[in-house]
């Protein structure tokens, strides 16, 4: 029986697709008339052949197999006598394969055959969610001269064995299909909608059309893909699902006192009471135990809590609603929170688990799973969940903003992730006195990444070891790429050199940026000024930005080009307010829409020395601020906010349908209501160069 035997969704990675590949013998090749003489299956988990748990069962046909036929596949009238009729061994297959998605090899012919046999039998047919492998080999290969199952074996060097065998064919053609993914992934077909969208559009060649075979793939409706879930953070507070009473440890007890009390009470962490009435609580969580012990292995188990817990300790209300304590935790990338009731007593504890182990929909805790995943086919079973985990929250109508820190929390923690698997890889030859640090730049960094992204990343580090880290990115790189964050296409990336630089280089490099007026530089050190460390050295990172982040303050020069440079985009409205579309039929939402304010924010972050990332907390930072027109703050942030919202949606429906997620969106799929609100974000966009004033003269 297959192990996954529940029809996939349509974000699931074709690299960890489990599926049911399936072939039929039968008594000819005749759909109207052919009757099945047998019925395979070869399960496919997780992206793997299975031929061991392969399916097979003979049916009689009720009638001769002709002699042409039984020289093909071997299936004699003698060997079937005894066989199960059609209803009895389709239930057999059922009760193996369930709903799985079904590959196979001209499955069009099998499909109509089966869809034949059901119509004598009486039975009701439903096609099940298919996908021909012969149309993908099409999509890859269109001028292969013969696409029989054969030749392209050979083509892509499959082994053929057990040919015009139900079981052996269907294994070939799993085969064929694991051998198609990285042809396929270079072709950004990476799940199993894509999939679905490249084959209907591809021509049917002529020699299928009279042939009366089956649709394999059929239309996927995109409506529903935003329906309501559940709408539990909106139902529940944090006192309804925060452990109490909050459990302490002592500053002065070592590391070890406080990691047997973390093992034996089955917990992650342990607050630290203040040193003084007027002090603030400490945590103290399991990570900053190993991280303590990484650092000095021989001598950490007896450093004192103090020493390495975290202080001020960050809490939230008991009464707050679920959703606003789970947009902090993923905004702040905090897995910990204290509880606080109503006169700012510390009452209870809440952690990622606490707050989504009640959830019934998608929206679950993607971050533990990734750090528990084992290797890249692990990794992208994880991160499929998270456009499930975008349209449920959708769906609750939880705001863009928190939904799209979500998102960059998990690339975040994906690309620590394959840094660490990288990092495993080739921990043999690691050079000693290497420190690292691995950073997620721009949209990530700023923890606003929605769901058509690419990777921005880059190292710094100090040591000798250039030539192994250069091996450790592309390996990270390349498993990031694999699992589904697609290579940056401006190579923004850790493995070109140019992104991963000493502490000295990188310093050097900054300072260049700062002095020289090419539009490149400003560019990247647009992404650079969001940079995030994910993995690594932290300090090494932090350090950098600090540094970086004080001398462009200062530079009035850099800041007139970045400020000219966020205010050269224009929103795509036309006259009377109405939108602009490109030739597509879109409108780019990022180059107009977000662009303008994430730009303007960030510019502003630096004139003030604005620590924060995000570009509300950035905007969020001006209240109050001399000079600063608070209105047009609070429009701007508003603008942000609808267009975040309205990008995300039209992804979610991209997705659905099987096309690339992207910034443009079209206007027949956004609301009248959300129009209006895209209209009113649009304009007020403008408010965003406002913000910015006349570009400083030098």
């Amino acid at each position: 029986m297959l192990k996954t035997r529940k029809t996939a969704d349509s974000s699931q990675p074709l690299r960890v697709l489990s599926a049911a590949v399936m072939d039929t013998e039968t008594t000819s090749l005749d759909v109207k008339t052919a009757r099945i003489v047998e019925i395979g299956v070869a399960p496919m988990i997780d992206g793997r052949m299975e031929r061991d748990a392969s399916f097979s069962t003979y049916v009689n046909p009720g009638e001769a197999i002709p002699e042409q036929s039984r020289i093909i596949h071997g299936i004699s009238d003698e060997m079937v006598k005894d066989a199960p009729g059609f209803e009895a061994a389709y239930k057999s297959y059922l009760d193996f394969a369930g709903d799985a998605v079904v590959l196979g090899y001209s499955l069009g012919f099998d499909l109509a055959v089966l869809k034949a046999e059901h119509e004598r039998a009486g039975l009701p047919w439903k096609a099940p969610r298919s996908l021909d492998i012969r149309d993908l080999v099409r999509i890859i290969n269109p001028p292969l001269p013969d696409f029989s199952l054969d030749k392209v074996a050979a083509w892509l060097g499959v082994d053929v064995r057990d040919r015009h065998t139900a079981v052996g064919d269907a294994v070939v053609t799993g085969e064929i299909f694991v051998a198609l993914l990285p042809r396929l992934r270079d072709k950004g077909i990476r799940t199993l909608a894509e999939a679905e969208e490249a084959c209907r559009r591809r021509r049917p060649p002529a020699d299928e059309a009279p042939a009366g075979w089956h649709d394999v793939v059929s239309e996927q409706p995109a409506a529903g893909a935003l329906a309501r879930v559940d709408s539990y953070p909106y139902r529940h507070r944090v006192k309804d699902v925060m452990s109490s009473p909050p459990l302490t440890v002592d500053g002065h007890a070592t590391l070890h006192q406080a990691l047997d009390s973390i093992v034996e009470k089955k917990i992650s962490s342990l607050f630290v009471p203040p040193a003084r009435p007027d002090a603030p609580y400490g945590i103290i969580t399991e990570r900053d135990i190993l991280r303590a012990i990484a650092a000095d292995p021989l001598h950490a188990l007896q450093q004192p809590v103090q020493s390495v817990a975290t202080f001020p300790l960050t809490t939230v209300s008991s009464e707050d609603f679920l959703y606003s304590a789970f947009g902090r935790m993923r905004r702040k990338r905090y897995r910990h929170l204290g509880v606080a009731d109503a006169e700012g007593k510390l009452v209870g504890a809440l952690t990622q688990r606490d707050l989504l182990r009640q959830r019934a929909d998608d929206a679950i805790a993607l971050t533990d799973a990734m750090d528990e995943a084992a290797g890249v086919n692990a990794l992208a079973a994880v991160w499929k969940k998270l456009a499930d985990a975008a349209r449920s929250l959708v769906a609750e109508e939880v705001d863009p903003r928190d939904v799209a820190a979500i998102i960059s929390g998990e690339v975040c923690s994906l690309t620590a992730r394959a840094a660490e698997i990288a990092e495993r890889e080739m921990a043999e030859h690691r050079p000693a006195g290497l420190r690292y640090a691995v950073m997620v730049l721009g949209s990530g960094g700023r923890g606003e990444s929605l769901l058509a992204m690419d990777q921005d990343n880059a190292l710094i580090y100090e040591g000798e070891g250039e030539e192994w880290l250069a091996a450790m990115a592309g390996r990270m790189n390349a498993i990031l790429d694999e699992v589904g964050v697609p290579f940056c296409k401006g190579g923004v990336m850790a493995k070109n050199a140019e992104w991963r630089k000493s502490s000295a280089e990188w310093r050097r490099h900054v300072s260049s940026w700062l002095t020289r007026s090419n539009p490149q530089d400003i560019l990247n050190s647009d992404i650079f000024f969001d940079a995030l460390p994910v993995h690594g050295d932290h300090a090494l990172a932090d350090s950098l930005r600090r540094d970086a982040i004080e001398a462009a303050s200062k530079s009035t020069n850099f800041l007139k080009l970045m400020t000219m440079n966020a205010a050269a985009s224009e929103p795509p409205l036309g006259w009377f307010g109405r939108l602009k579309v490109e030739e597509d039929g879109r409108m780019d939402l990022k180059r107009g829409g977000i662009m303008p304010v994430f730009a303007a924010a960030r510019v502003l972050a630096l004139k003030h020395r604005i620590a924060d990332r995000a570009t509300a907390a950035r905007l969020e930072a001006l209240r109050g601020v001399a000079g600063i027109p608070q209105r047009q703050v609070e429009q701007v942030l508003e603008s942000h906010k609808i267009i975040l919202g309205i990008i995300l949606n039209q992804q979610l429906a991209d997705i659905a349908r099987g096309k690339p997620p992207s910034s443009r969106v079209d206007p027949k799929d956004v609301t009248p209501n959300d129009k209006d609100r895209l209209k009113w974000a649009l304009e007020h966009v403008k408010s965003a160069r406002d913000l910015l004033g006349d570009p400083p003269v030098t």
